[in-house]
């Protein structure tokens, strides 16, 4: 199982920020996103019982994609002040459960994740545990996508034909689909004036955005007229809606074989005093 930590850590933040819960133990240090984090961690393990975990994480927002388009999550608002001593916390916590740390400074979180999950051979299933959509175009015959909703425990578990089933088109069109519709959250418009519904029918039609601009002869003239006057965002857009799945670096699989020592996660949860989650970790299969 790959976790996008990135997508577990602000999760678990705003669940209780929004109440003003940040959890501050006696040294001052807020701990509400980790005390989540842990908690998604160890329900996930416990629901989908990996042989194998890692957790992946940005490095910083400065990557490949903002070199090519300065406007890249430049919408974003700069982390909020409790959260941020917990970014290293959290890696701690991480390690006190022997289970690796992943990143890459000038690449995301998402792209450690595709490329551990298109080279990890040695196993025969990849699950990837997030909360970010943008994942399911790693899909393919050995990676599915676990994503969260809302509380702890629940899932919606996707492979190739459940996301068919959903989108009417495949985990490969994902890119294409982003790359008309572009996105809001990390600032890229797209093709204006397309949305989803359209952006679907036209990949159902006719493939990919190759494909599509190939037949703009077949489009309606509206839809034609948008895309040619936005054909360079159209293509900009696909490069960064695209995770890449060959950056420099790689996870040993003996070292992310899942085995917790009991006595050293308790240790480190005493230390940063995250109360209550002990209980999580009684299973004794959990242990090594």
């Amino acid at each position: 199982m790959l976790i996008d930590g990135m997508a577990l850590l602000f999760r678990a933040f705003y669940a209780t920020a929004v109440s003003g819960q940040f959890m501050i133990n006696s040294k001052g240090v807020p701990t509400n996103a980790i005390h989540g984090f842990v908690k998604h961690f160890a329900t996930a393990i416990s629901t989908f019982k990996p042989t194998h975990a890692a957790v992946c994480w940005d490095m910083g927002s400065k990557t490949f994609r903002t070199e090519m388009f300065d406007l890249y999550k430049a919408n974003r608002p700069e982390a909020p002040i409790e959260l941020i001593p917990q970014f290293d916390l959290v890696k701690e916590v991480v390690e006190a459960l022997d289970v690796p740390n992943i990143g890459l400074p000038g690449y995301e979180a998402d792209d450690c994740i595709g490329t551990i999950a298109r080279t990890a051979s040695e196993v025969d299933s990849v699950s990837i545990l997030t909360g970010d959509k943008d994942i399911l175009q790693l899909i393919d015959d050995r990676v599915s996508v676990v994503l969260l909703q809302k509380g702890y425990g629940n899932y919606v578990v996707h492979n190739r034909e459940t996301l068919f089933a959903e989108k009417g088109i495949w985990p490969e069109q994902m890119i294409d689909l982003k790359a008309f519709m572009g996105d809001p959250s990390d600032n890229y418009p797209g093709v204006r004036g397309i949305g989803e519904k359209t952006a679907l029918k036209l990949l159902q039609d006719h493939g990919n955005v190759d494909g599509v601009i190939a037949n703009l002869h077949q489009l309606t003239k509206s839809q034609r007229a948008k895309i040619e006057a936005d054909m360079e965002m159209l293509h900009l857009s696909r490069q960064l809606a695209e995770i890449k799945c060959d950056v420099p670096v790689e996870c040993c699989i003996d070292e992310a074989v899942f085995r917790i020592d009991r006595e050293k996660v308790l240790a480190k949860f005493s230390e940063v005093e995250l109360k209550g989650l002990h209980r999580l970790f009684e299973n004794d299969t959990m242990y090594a």
